[in-house]
C-alpha cells in the first residue's frame, strides 16, 4: 500500500489515479457543481465573477475547463489565461500569437542543426582514417 501526502491539505492518504485524498476529491466535485449551478444562472459571467460568487480558485476553475467538465462553447465572456503570456483565451492552453512564437522558435532549432550537421559533414567530407590493424595484438 503505497502512502503519500496530499498536495492540497498536506492529510497522508492512499495513492490513488487523482493525486489527492479523498476529502480532497469531494470538495473539488463540490466545487464543480457550484460552478455548474452558478453558470446555468448567469450565462454572460466572466471567470472572475464565477471565481468571487463560488468561492472558487481561478485555477480550479480553469482546470475544470481545461479538462472538458466546464464548456465555454456558450458561455461568450468567459475565458481563462494564456499560460505564456497571461492573455485572455477560449481554448488549448496558449493563445495564437504564443504558439506562432513557438512554431518558429522551433524551426529555427532544427534550422540551426541541420546547418551544422551538413557544416560537420562537409569538415570530414574527403578525409580518410587510417586504421592500425595490428595496434591491440
Amino acid at each position: 500500500m503505497n502512502l503519500a501526502n496530499c498536495p492540497r491539505c498536506g492529510k497522508l492518504h492512499v495513492m490513488n489515479l487523482r493525486g489527492i485524498c479523498g476529502n480532497c476529491i469531494k470538495e473539488i466535485e463540490f466545487q464543480y457543481e457550484d460552478c455548474i449551478k452558478y453558470l446555468r444562472e448567469h450565462k454572460g459571467t466572466t471567470i472572475t465573477e464565477l471565481s468571487e460568487a463560488v468561492e472558487v480558485p481561478v485555477k480550479q476553475i480553469t482546470q475544470f475547463i481545461r479538462e472538458g467538465r466546464i464548456s465555454i462553447a456558450n458561455a461568450p465572456n468567459m475565458s481563462y489565461a494564456c499560460e505564456v503570456c497571461g492573455n485572455p483565451i477560449r481554448d488549448s492552453n496558449m493563445c495564437d500569437s504564443c504558439r506562432a512564437r513557438l512554431n518558429k522558435d522551433i524551426q529555427h532549432a532544427y534550422e540551426d542543426d541541420q546547418a551544422a550537421k551538413k557544416e560537420e559533414a562537409q569538415k570530414t567530407q574527403g578525409t580518410y582514417r587510417a586504421v592500425d590493424k595490428f595496434r591491440n595484438m
